[in-house]
């Protein structure tokens, strides 16, 4: 509701100003604006913990199930419409693993559709970690956070009146941080990457057949304190439009302070897969500094709620409805 009246406020006060080249320009600009409701953090910060509480959420363990039901039965709750992508797929060191994507969808009829990803699994190993490395960590920011805000948005679309003019896919994918370690010597070299199996499979093979979108944005590593986010290399390449757009989306309503103006180094996320085998450009939200790389919780049993800030999760759980909801 204050977000509405901000928007009322303002375009009154452009039209109090009109008269001049300047404001008619800026009254323009302004009238484009959609209203969009409140992302409330302290729902997303609820949901973090919430999934932190299942315990380590590794493909084949009982939180792991325990997370994939609640999920289904949160979206479900929504009035989303959800299903699974169930598929075997091999891990670096020769297991076989039974995964599960999630998708979730908001008005499945409409032809123009936004993908939003996240991934909800987490690491087996802290191999970046100096102690109980091959123990596995609570993944509280990488994997907990992009569903808590995606979890989020849902729940703002399923339960406002306001609602967005576009159908909406939320796609939660399996097995994407189960990369090998770095220099390790058992290595399956049968394919080359054993991460992002989610959203390897879910791009070769759709939920629906010829799904498409008009863009993707993937979430990830998006609830650290202290957390910036850069213009990643993968997407600048594939999705520099919607890249921009977001970018001066956070600007707009004053979460500029969070996403910066800066370019960061490819990084091989789920977007990659999204962008390179379903042809659907995504950009991905990720923390990765150009000028020290990942966070110093990155696999590391650090990565635990007392990292997660509410302002960070607002920032970009804002930002992406604010997108959404200005299509």
């Amino acid at each position: 509701m204050k977000n509405r009246i901000w928007i009322i406020a303002l375009l009154a006060f452009v039209w109090a100003c009109g008269g001049s080249e300047e404001s008619n320009e800026t009254q323009t600009v302004q009238k484009t604006i959609k209203p969009y409701p409140a992302f409330s953090p302290d729902s997303a910060y609820a949901f973090v913990q919430k999934q932190v509480d299942f315990g380590p959420r590794v493909p084949g363990t009982e939180a792991h199930k325990a997370t994939k039901n609640w999920l289904i039965s949160k979206f479900e709750s929504y009035g989303f419409a959800v299903e699974t992508q169930d598929f075997e797929a091999k891990t670096y060191d020769g297991l076989t693993w039974n995964l599960s994507n999630i998708i979730a969808s908001y008005n499945p009829e409409a032809s123009k559709r936004i993908l939003l990803a996240a991934h909800y699994d987490t690491r087996r190993i802290a191999d970046k970690d100096t102690e109980r490395i091959d123990e596995p960590i609570d993944g509280a920011n990488d994997g907990g956070s992009g569903v808590g805000v995606l979890l989020e948005i849902a729940r703002v679309i399923g339960t406002q009146e306001l609602k967005p003019d576009v159908g909406i896919d939320i796609i939660l994918f399996d097995g994407e941080d189960d990369g090998e370690p770095e220099g390790s010597q058992t290595r399956n070299r049968e394919q080359d990457f054993w991460w992002c199996l989610g959203s390897q499979h879910w791009s070769q093979n759709k939920h629906k057949p010829n799904y498409s979108a008009y863009y993707g944005i993937l979430v990830d590593l998006v609830g650290a304190k202290g957390a910036r986010f850069h213009r990643e290399g993968y997407s600048r390449k594939y999705a520099s439009g919607i890249l921009k757009k977001v970018w001066d989306n956070a600007a707009q309503i004053g979460q500029g302070d969070f996403f910066i103006y800066k370019d960061s180094p490819e990084i091989m996320d789920d977007h990659l897969f999204v962008n390179e085998y379903a042809k659907i450009p995504m950009i991905d939200i990720i923390e990765f500094s150009p000028d020290y790389g990942f966070g110093q919780y990155h696999h590391k049993h650090a990565d635990n709620m007392d990292i997660i800030d509410r302002r960070t999760l607002q920032a970009v759980g804002e930002t992406v409805l604010f997108t959404v909801y200005q299509e």
